[in-house]
C-alpha cells in the first residue's frame, strides 16, 4: 500500500532566522511537502541547500524582501508554478503547483498567506483592513474557477467558529474574528465547496489552535490561542485526506514562530 503524502503547512515567521528549527522539524516530523509563510526573503537568498541536503529537490518560491514570501518545498516533482497577486499591488503572498502524488492522483495546491489587516476592523479608518477584505473577495472569484482537485493551505488570518478562538465573545472586534471577515471566509469556502479539514478531523466545538501571541508570558498555560492557519481541499479530495493535526509542540521549541505547523496526510 502506498504510504500518504505528509504535507506541512506552516507560517514559519523568517525562513533564515529559523533555518534550525525547519530543519528540525524535518528530522522529526519526515513532511514530503512543505508549503511557508511569511519567509520574508527574496527569491535569491532563499537558503535551498539545506532543504536539498534533507531531499526537498523541488521548490517553488515567491518572495520579497524583509516582509511576506511563501514558499513550497517538496520531495515530489512540482510543475505549473503560479503566483496570483491577489493583493493587487505585488507583494508575494501566494504560490501554487502542481503535484502527482505516488498513488497517482495529480493535484493542485495552493500555498497563501492572507494579510492580516491591521488593527482596526474598518476599512475607513484603516486601509489595511479593506485590503485584507479585498483579497479575500478576489480569493472567491478565483475559487468559483477551479475546475481541478486542489489543496488549499497557509495562514488565513481568521478564525471563523467561536471554537476557533480562546473567548469568542472578547473577540468579536478583534482582527481576525469579526463578522465581517468571518462572512467574507465563509464566501469564500463555498464559491468551491471547500473542505476544511481542520474541522473534519476535530469537529467543533473542540479546541483547535494554530497561532499564540509572543505577548503571552506562558503561551501554553494561559493558552489564548487562535485558529489562523488551515487546510482545505476541494469536495472530491476530501476522502483523500487521511489525518490532520496541529504540532503544537513546536510552539515551545528555542525562537519559535508564533505560528504551530499543520500536518496533514492524504493518500494521493
Amino acid at each position: 500500500m502506498t504510504a500518504p503524502t505528509r504535507i506541512v503547512s506552516w507560517n514559519i515567521n523568517s525562513v533564515r532566522f529559523r533555518l534550525e528549527l525547519v530543519q528540525d522539524f524535518i528530522k522529526e516530523f519526515a513532511p514530503d511537502i512543505l508549503c511557508l509563510q511569511e519567509t520574508k526573503v527574496v527569491d535569491d537568498l532563499f537558503p535551498l541547500e539545506p532543504f536539498q541536503e534533507l531531499g526537498f529537490e523541488h521548490h517553488a518560491l515567491h518572495g520579497q524582501p524583509m516582509h511576506h514570501g511563501v514558499a513550497i518545498l517538496s520531495k515530489l516533482p512540482l510543475t505549473d508554478v503560479t503566483r496570483n497577486d491577489w493583493q493587487a499591488n505585488g507583494e508575494a503572498r501566494h504560490v501554487g503547483v502542481t503535484i502527482e502524488g505516488p498513488a497517482g492522483k495529480t493535484v493542485r495546491l495552493e500555498n497563501v498567506y492572507i494579510p492580516a489587516g491591521g488593527d482596526i476592523p474598518d476599512r475607513e479608518q484603516n486601509p489595511k483592513f479593506g485590503q485584507k477584505l479585498d483579497f479575500l473577495n478576489r480569493m472567491t472569484d478565483w475559487s468559483e474557477t477551479i475546475d481541478t482537485p486542489t489543496i488549499l493551505v497557509g495562514d488565513f488570518n481568521v478564525a471563523p467558529l467561536e471554537s476557533d478562538v480562546w473567548s469568542h465573545k472578547q473577540l468579536l472586534k478583534v482582527v481576525s474574528h469579526t463578522p465581517i471577515e468571518v462572512e467574507h471566509l465563509d464566501r469564500l469556502k463555498a464559491a468551491h465547496g471547500w473542505c476544511d479539514l481542520g474541522r473534519k478531523f476535530y469537529p467543533a466545538p473542540q479546541r483547535l489552535y494554530s497561532w499564540w501571541s509572543y505577548r503571552a508570558k506562558d503561551w501554553a498555560k494561559s493558552d489564548r490561542g487562535r485558529r489562523l492557519d488551515h487546510v482545505w481541499s476541494s469536495p472530491e479530495l476530501e476522502q483523500s485526506a487521511v489525518s490532520h493535526e496541529v504540532a503544537e509542540k513546536c510552539r515551545s521549541w528555542v525562537k519559535p514562530s508564533d505560528h504551530a505547523p499543520l500536518i496533514t496526510e492524504f493518500a494521493i
